[in-house]
């Protein structure tokens, strides 16, 4: 019957039926919408009634915990504090003992100290009566002045006999190492002396023997030129060994060979002086050292 009824239907008809039939889905959509936002307001309403009781439970928890740092920190502080005030009365109390154990090493001292004057109290009245009879001094202070002076004194003379003994050992021992100084000295110039001393009698037994052969060469003349040659060579040689210790201004020539012989004899002859007057200088400083000993 209703397909018979659309099919009778006019388009007309028909679209308005379907614009009504559109209607009320639209009105039943927009129910639902409105059901589903007032659901949503709802939800929204529940969410931040959640969210505040949320909020006021954490600001509660922190103030809870708050209260309960600060109990122990309050706690903490009395039990410090409490610490702090048994330690002071502990230390206290040693100090206490500390005074105590002063007090009864003072008291001891003072019966020690009372006992030493009680004995020294003769001293006292020794010294009372010798300023009594000595006209030179009028209280004890003066006496003992006079006697710290006198210690002083003696002190001080200790003290430098003491710098005179310390001088004079200082000066013995300069002398003993300038002693030694001119012992190796004179050491040296013997050990020189006895060299040129050889060298002397080597040259003079050079000399003599060339002498002799020099009166047989000017016997034998041109046959020993050769060997005069070999004589003013040893001569100058000798002459060159002086001049190592002579302070001589200038070299003789090889061929002045008797003025070269003259220096020989001479530096020969002052080197035997020199000898001469150690040897008395080291006799000389040997009977000062036995007199000051």
């Amino acid at each position: 019957m209703p397909e018979r009824e659309e099919d009778h239907l006019t388009p007309a008809t028909r679209l308005l039926e379907k614009r009504r039939e559109m209607a009320e889905v639209e009105q039943a959509l927009a129910a639902q919408r409105e059901e589903f936002q007032m659901k949503m307001e709802s939800l929204q309403q529940r969410r931040e009634e959640l969210e505040r009781k949320e909020f006021q439970l954490q600001e509660s928890l922190k103030r809870f915990d708050k209260f309960l740092k600060e109990n122990d920190l309050k706690f903490t502080r009395a039990t410090k504090k409490f610490e702090e005030e048994k330690e002071t009365i502990v230390q206290k109390a040693d100090e206490i003992n500390k005074f105590q154990e002063e007090l009864a090493q003072m008291t001891g001292k003072k019966e020690k100290m009372d006992k030493v004057l009680r004995k020294h109290k003769v001293f006292k009245d020794y010294l009372e009566t010798v300023v009594e009879r000595a006209e030179e001094f009028h209280e004890i202070r003066e006496l003992i002045a006079r006697f710290d002076t006198l210690t002083t004194t003696n002190r001080d003379l200790l003290a430098r006999d003491s710098a005179n003994q310390d001088l004079i050992e200082e000066h013995r021992t300069v002398q003993m190492r300038w002693e030694e100084e001119k012992e190796n000295e004179i050491m040296r110039y013997n050990n020189l002396l006895s060299n040129l001393q050889s060298h002397l009698e080597n040259a003079q037994g050079e000399a003599l023997t060339w002498e002799n052969e020099w009166n047989h060469i000017k016997a034998t003349a041109a046959e020993k030129t050769l060997v005069l040659g070999k004589i003013r060579l040893a001569i100058h040689n000798t002459y060159q060994l002086i001049m190592k210790y002579s302070s001589s201004e200038a070299s003789l020539p090889v061929e002045e060979t008797d003025a070269q012989l003259v220096k020989i004899k001479i530096f020969l002859k002052d080197l035997i002086d020199i000898h001469m007057d150690l040897k008395r200088t080291e006799t000389s400083k040997s009977t000062v050292t036995s007199n000051s000993l």
